[in-house]
């Protein structure tokens, strides 16, 4: 049963139940009432008729000195033919309460005559031939005789007004009652639309339209149910599309995995079979084996990014103090030997709350992607500033920029832009997924912004972290004032790193001349790259190493030097750095 019915449905017995009790308590009222009224004229009208009696017992003619019983069926008959026309009947009764006169269609019930006593009144209504009667009866003394007299006075006339009030009331009643349903339905109707609304937007929700908002057409509680549903949908609409891209995310990685897969193992499975199947000169066989040395080192990069990526989303960090400047030094040793863009460092000196290994990563991240998307000879900008509590980095190139369209996926695993151009450099599209899950852990992300044609600017803001642990304990002591040690190191070793640059700088055509005589010697000692393990490419380029290639690498440099970062820091005074004109400006 619906909702409306079974409020329609419970008013109506309600209303029923409330209108009946009032009408039978209300009828039944009035009829004691008039009942009341009837039984005392009843008994005013005995004590006339005993007045009278005895009266009339005064005037007879005494012959004997008590009253007999035919003066007393005299004295009954003219009591009775002087009430004619009131429906009144009359019964006369001696000592022994045996009848010495009754009027015709009087009842022959005795059993009130019992019950007569001296100076007292008692009534009772009796029925007899479908008529209601009161039966008073009291006693009358006469002439040293103690009679009993009796009256029935004929009430019908109320019992019958009860019976009519009561039909009356009735259809009153059902008419009353026809009337509120009716009324009670529309009402009810009207009360329970927001609760047909709300079924029919969960009906569309179960059909899949999650999109579909509930109507409110009031301001009470179901008004607010309704909102509350409309918030529930809202929220459960944006769970969806949550996972509904969790799970396009998840195939397009299983995806672009395959894919990633397939393109090298196709190559070196291409040119294993050429090594197995054929005979091949020195120079053919040293190309064939290059290519899958290089593919075979392509796969090693893309499977250490992902294990960062999975590693780095289960792991925690522990922000120590960090100069920016050594991360700004760091990033100028590593793209030293960038030959093809410019690159400009601008950046405030200052203090960095972060894991130095990891924020490092996320530099030459950007910067490397900076360098990939801008054109031979392009400047590609780093900037660094201190705000009031945090450190805000920013990497700027003049490239090709991003569509709009694809703003918000470049983060994806495995998504490249322009994979072509990717792939051709090495790229996996992993490094900027994996700057997402490091900023994850120092809770910032990255901001990009770019426009096709025109470049794009990438930057994050890492908040000021004190060191965990607070100053409570002995243990948070040593905390602390390793970490005060370490940034002190770190002032150190750049005031260091300066000096040696200014002497450098005064050296620096000594040092040009020595490399160029290094290169002669390396030329005329055999292979090119013989010396430190690079092997010549069919272009007559140097393939770099496991160590070494920066531009080569998805990321900036190979996994062994980003993660070796912490021997970067310690160690520049073995590391030079040169800055030739135009490649490196501070």
């Amino acid at each position: 049963m619906k909702f409306v019915y079974k409020i329609l449905l419970w008013t109506i017995i309600i209303m029923a139940v409330a209108f009946g009790l009032s009408g039978y308590l209300f009828v039944n009222s009035v009829f004691e009432k008039s009942l009341e009224r009837e039984v005392a004229q009843a008994l005013d009208g005995s004590n006339i008729l005993r007045f009278a009696f005895e009266t009339a017992a005064l005037n007879i003619p005494t012959k004997y000195n008590v009253l007999q019983d035919v003066a007393v069926e005299q004295i009954g008959s003219k009591l009775e033919s002087s009430g004619q026309g009131t429906e009144r009947y009359l019964r006369l009764s001696s000592e022994e309460r045996e009848v010495l006169y009754q009027s015709i269609g009087f009842a022959q019930d005795t059993e009130l005559l019992e019950q007569i006593e001296e100076d007292a009144r008692i009534w009772q209504v009796v029925c007899q031939a479908e008529h209601y009667y009161v039966h008073t009866g009291i006693m009358v003394n006469a002439l040293d005789r103690n009679l009993y007299l009796e009256t029935l006075e004929d009430v019908t006339e109320v019992f019958e007004e009860r019976t009519m009030g009561f039909s009356v009331y009735r259809r009153v009643t059902l008419a009353m009652l026809a009337a509120s349903s009716a009324i009670m339905f529309i009402i009810c109707t009207w009360l329970t639309k927001p609760i047909r609304l709300l079924t029919g937007a969960t009906k569309r929700m179960a059909r899949g339209d999650y999109s579909y908002r509930a109507q409110k057409v009031s301001n009470d509680e179901l008004g607010q149910l309704t909102m509350d549903f409309n918030s529930m949908a809202n929220v459960l609409e944006g769970t969806i599309a949550e996972l509904q891209e969790a799970v396009r995310s998840r195939e397009d990685f299983i995806a672009a995995f395959a894919h990633e897969l397939k393109t090298p193992l196709t190559s070196i499975i291409g040119y294993a079979d050429l090594l197995r199947s054929r005979k091949l000169d020195e120079e053919k066989h040293f190309l064939s084996s290059n290519y899958i040395y290089t593919e075979g080192k392509r796969l090693e990069n893309m499977s250490f990014r992902l294990l960062d990526i999975i590693v780095t989303k289960r792991e925690t960090i522990d922000p120590q103090p960090v100069a920016a400047q050594m991360l700004f030094q760091y990033l100028k040793d590593m793209f030293s030997g960038n030959k093809d863009q410019k690159l400009r460092f601008a950046f405030d000196s200052g203090t960095v709350y972060a894991e130095a290994n990891l924020l490092k990563s996320v530099l030459l991240n950007l910067v490397d992607n900076a360098c990939k998307a801008s054109s031979q000879g392009g400047l590609v900008e780093v900037f660094g500033r201190r705000m009031e509590d945090a450190y805000a980095f920013q990497v700027k190139d003049y490239g090709v920029g991003i569509p709009e369209e694809e703003l918000m996926k470049v983060t994806e695993a495995f998504y490249m832009v322009d994979k072509s151009r990717s792939r051709s450099r090495n790229g996996a599209g992993l490094g900027l997924a994996l700057c997402v899950e490091i900023l994850r852990l120092h809770e910032s992300e990255l901001e990009i912004e770019s426009r096709v044609g025109e470049g794009t600017c990438i930057g994050f803001v890492i908040p000021d972290k004190k060191v965990r642990g607070g100053t409570d304990g002995a243990e948070g002591a040593d905390r602390q004032k390793a970490a005060e040690e370490t940034l002190l190191q770190s002032e150190i070793a750049y005031k260091t790193l300066q000096k040696k640059e200014s002497r450098d700088r005064k050296g620096r055509d000594n040092t040009e001349a020595d490399s160029g005589a290094g290169d002669e010697d390396s030329r005329e000692g055999g292979e090119p790259g013989a010396a430190t393990g690079q092997k010549p490419t069919r272009g007559g380029g140097i393939q770099d190493g496991p160590e070494h290639n920066v531009a080569g690498q998805d990321a900036g440099p190979p996994d062994g030097a980003v993660h070796s970062g912490a021997g970067q820091e310690s160690g520049w005074d073995g590391r030079k750095q040169e800055e030739a004109d135009g490649n490196a400006e501070t």
